[in-house]
């Protein structure tokens, strides 16, 4: 198994923080290490599964907009898209919890035409709102046939740190990491209107493997 860069240096100030606890606690309350020391292995053992890069294979297929991260479809409905599309869209939304692998992957191939970073609230990552007031990442990806798909990152109520690699002129591929977010959150796509949205509400998906939309 390995563990995303993200989290390496979390990792490590956490194993040496339960560490210095278990050992503290150990010295002045030996029996309540035998409570500490279990718990502790569980939140490391949370932590690495949360970071932890999942081996799967993949088939790029720019006729398909795959699921840009782990989770379930909270949304599937047409909106106005203001910020950089200025038009009618289907927003796909999925929600990914703190079980879920927070990789992000570009849903599809093509070159970044437009990122911003907003700063925002934190309300809970399904509640309506949260992808037009909670601190966010929007991408603009533009394919070969000219079609742009805008892809926002959007943290939730737990997260507290939305990681990006996108930059505006770069040519990216299908199935390649966009970004990371820590702790719970979601990831809303908006594809034209003449998308055919082959997934429906609540259904599981799971990043560069479930077909979202084909165009």
């Amino acid at each position: 198994m390995k563990i995303h860069r993200e989290g390496l240096v979390f990792l490590a100030v956490s194993l040496i923080i339960l560490a210095a606890l278990n050992v503290a606690v150990g010295l002045i309350l030996p029996e309540v290490t035998y409570f500490l020391a279990p718990l502790s292995l569980l939140i490391l053992l949370f932590l690495v599964r949360f970071f932890r890069i999942p081996m799967r294979g993949f088939s790029p297929n720019n006729e398909y907009i795959y699921s840009p991260a782990d989770g379930t479809v909270v949304a599937i409905e047409e909106v106005e898209e203001n910020e950089y599309l200025k038009t009618r869209c289907i927003q796909v939304s999925v929600f990914m919890s703190i079980w879920n692998v927070h990789i992000n992957w570009f849903p599809t191939t093509g070159t970044i035409k437009y990122y911003k970073y907003h700063p925002g609230d934190y309300l809970v990552a399904w509640h309506p709102k949260s992808s037009s007031h909670n601190e966010r990442t929007t991408v603009v990806v533009e394919r070969s046939d000219g079609t742009k798909i805008l892809i926002r990152q959007i943290a939730g109520a737990l997260a507290r740190r939305i990681v990006c690699y996108a930059k505006p002129g770069q040519s990216i591929e299908q199935g390649s990491e966009l970004g990371f977010i820590k702790f719970g959150s979601r990831v809303d796509l908006f594809l034209p209107l003449n998308a055919n949205v082959e997934v429906k509400l609540n259904d599981r998906v799971v990043g560069k493997q479930t077909v979202i939309a084909r165009l």
